[in-house]
């Protein structure tokens, strides 16, 4: 027997609508925690031939308002004919101003004409200009690709072109040596 009274119907329509409006308040305190979780869905990977529909985040266009911090980062570069060119991924990004954008432990994946990844550039502090599309960096940054590592202590690199400067205690260190020599044999 509940313990709303002495077992009359009326009781019971009282105890129903009690029992209803506690859950109801319990769904109303848990529905903002629930809507702030992320939610767990399907992710979508980018093949170096999809090309960028105009809403899709991409380097020409970051939904960043000025001032503000984004967590967790991945942008797509794509070229004029919408080859995927570069993937950005940055524990934190932050709009500087209208042309300028930093970010916080970069890494960039570059990929090759033939759709292959090609070098890997791993920035902890950088500031990307969105007019000229350079990226640059006065700490130390990483450069990697399969036949070779190089490191110095401030960057400059070229979105656009894939090309870039490294300046101060420059070290390379190159793995395969093979295409450096050539064939040893002709």
């Amino acid at each position: 027997m509940l313990p709303f009274g002495n077992g009359r119907s009326g009781n019971w329509g009282l105890a129903v609508c009690l029992l209803s409006i506690l859950l109801l308040s319990i769904a109303f305190a848990i529905e903002p925690a629930i809507a702030a979780k992320p939610k767990l869905k399907k992710e979508k990977f980018l093949s170096p031939t999809q090309s960028a529909s105009p809403g899709e985040q991409s380097l020409t266009n970051i939904p960043l308002p000025i001032g503000h911090e984004a967590k967790g980062l991945v942008l797509p570069d794509f070229d004029l004919e919408g080859h995927l060119r570069g993937r950005f991924e940055a524990a934190s990004a932050k709009r500087l101003d209208e042309y300028h954008i930093g970010f916080h432990a970069l890494k960039i994946t570059t990929y090759t004409p033939e759709n292959r990844p090609d070098l890997t550039i791993e920035l902890s502090e950088s500031v990307l200009n969105l007019n000229t599309r350079i990226l640059s960096s006065s700490e130390r940054t990483t450069i990697k690709r399969a036949d070779f590592n190089i490191a110095g202590d401030s960057v400059e690199f070229d979105t656009n072109t894939h090309t870039g400067k490294l300046v101060g205690n420059v070290k390379m260190v190159i793995t395969t040596q093979s295409q450096l020599l050539g064939n040893q044999n002709e």
